[in-house]
């Protein structure tokens, strides 16, 4: 299979991230000597090599993942429990992002 990571890069590829993931990526890959799009077209010339996830897709790394999302939720509910701020619906809105 051809080399597509060397390859000359023209097209543009968006994700949405959350920004402290993204750093915490970054620093990883920078251990390596890599940008973090570098380790993206890593990523997707292993998928071509392999003809799917370079790596097993099982049931228990969905349990795994569900886990731990889980338990982020749980910790953003016990926050969201002790928060002392008071909001009215319209302020609500504007930071859930959903005004009209």
């Amino acid at each position: 299979m051809d080399n597509l990571v060397s390859a000359p890069k023209t097209d543009t590829f968006r994700i949405r991230i959350n920004p402290d993931v993204r750093t915490r990526l970054e620093q990883v890959y920078a251990k390596n000597g890599l940008t973090l799009t570098d380790a993206v077209n890593v990523f997707f010339q292993q998928s071509l090599n392999a003809g799917g996830f370079p790596f097993p897709v099982t049931e228990q790394n969905a349990e795994i993942v569900k886990a731990r999302a889980l338990t982020r939720l749980m910790r953003e509910l016990d926050a969201g429990d002790k928060c002392q701020e008071i909001y009215d619906a319209s302020e609500a809105k504007r930071l859930l992002g959903l005004e009209e």
